[in-house]
Formats: C-alpha cells, sequence, structure tokens
C-alpha cells in the first residue's frame, strides 16, 4: 500500500510540475551605512526619539503616542500637510545601544511598493571618532503574488527602501558632517 501511495505522489509531481515548483515572494533586505563625524550621543539624540522624525528630508511631520515605550505608535506623514502617510509601531528600543526597530503597520503600495516591512536604526561609535549610523529593514515586495507588475516587483521594493534610507543617512551626513571633513 506505502508503494502504490508514494508512486501516486511521484506521478502528481510530475505531471503537475508547475504546482510543484510555484512559490510565492521572498523577504528582501536592505542594510545602509553612514559614518559621520559626531559624537555617537549627538546623533542618538537628533535620531533617537521614536515620535520625532524631522530629521529626515521626505518627513512633514510625525505624530504618534507613547515616546519610546514598546508598542508605542508614529504616523509619518511625508511631502507636505496633506501628503501621504506611513503608520508605524516601535517593538525594540535601547537608549543604552541606541537603537529601535519598528514595523510598518499601515503604508498603501502605491507610496512605499513593500509588505511586512520592519526596521532597525543605530548609531555605533567609530574607531577614530565619530559614529556610524546604520538603517537596515526587511521587507516583502508589494504584489504579493507571482508575476508582480513592474512597481511592485522585488527591483521596485529595494530601489524604494534603498531611496528612504539614503536620503535620511544623507541628511544626517549633511547635518553632522563626515569625518574627517
Amino acid at each position: 500500500m506505502r508503494k502504490r501511495a508514494f508512486l501516486g505522489v511521484l506521478i502528481a509531481a510530475t505531471a503537475l510540475p508547475g504546482l510543484v515548483l510555484a512559490h510565492g515572494p521572498t523577504r528582501q533586505k536592505v542594510t545602509l551605512t553612514t559614518e559621520v563625524a559626531a559624537d555617537p550621543a549627538d546623533v542618538w539624540a537628533a535620531i533617537g526619539d521614536f515620535q520625532d522624525m524631522s530629521w529626515h528630508p521626505a518627513v512633514h511631520a510625525s505624530t504618534g503616542e507613547n515616546g519610546n515605550d514598546i508598542d508605542a505608535t508614529r504616523v509619518l506623514t511625508l511631502g507636505a500637510a496633506d501628503g501621504p502617510t506611513i503608520s508605524e509601531i516601535l517593538y525594540k528600543f535601547s537608549d543604552e545601544k541606541m537603537s529601535y526597530s519598528y514595523r510598518i503597520t499601515d503604508v498603501k503600495v502605491e507610496v512605499l511598493p513593500v509588505t511586512n516591512y520592519s526596521s532597525h536604526l543605530t548609531v555605533k561609535p567609530r574607531a577614530d571618532g565619530g559614529s556610524i549610523v546604520e538603517w537596515r529593514g526587511a521587507f516583502y515586495r508589494g504584489y504579493p503574488n507571482n508575476d508582480p507588475p513592474e512597481e511592485l516587483n522585488d527591483a521596485a521594493a529595494i530601489a524604494a527602501v534603498t531611496g528612504v534610507y539614503q536620503a535620511g543617512l544623507d541628511a544626517l551626513t549633511a547635518k553632522f558632517g563626515a569625518p574627517g571633513s
């Protein structure tokens, strides 16, 4: 009887290879860093408040509740007062480690073409003085099924997140200066 069951599965697998080999999207990851001349405590003072993302040039306003407590929420308004929004929740925070982690709870894929997005922002000391700011995220593309439209595929998701991170890190480099400059 076991041979028949095995043969049945084997025949079905060879007859329907698309079903056996089909898969959905894979989790994408982006990590960007920048080095700045300022002391880590000064950089953390500028970016370490989950409720205040005014240091990022794309953020017009940031409102939220519960400060830096776990499960604190914030809503980022992008561009202008009537711009699109991104809702986020804080799930890790450490002043001592100068880091926090958060997830997006609501964003339209037309604004940021991702789903299931989580991110981590941290400030570390440089060996030669100054700071390293690291921003990393993990997410799925904005279209969860196979054959996504170009604006919602893996490349679009990676490019969008990379653009957000780079703009923020560039703003911090402009504010604090690059080491040795």
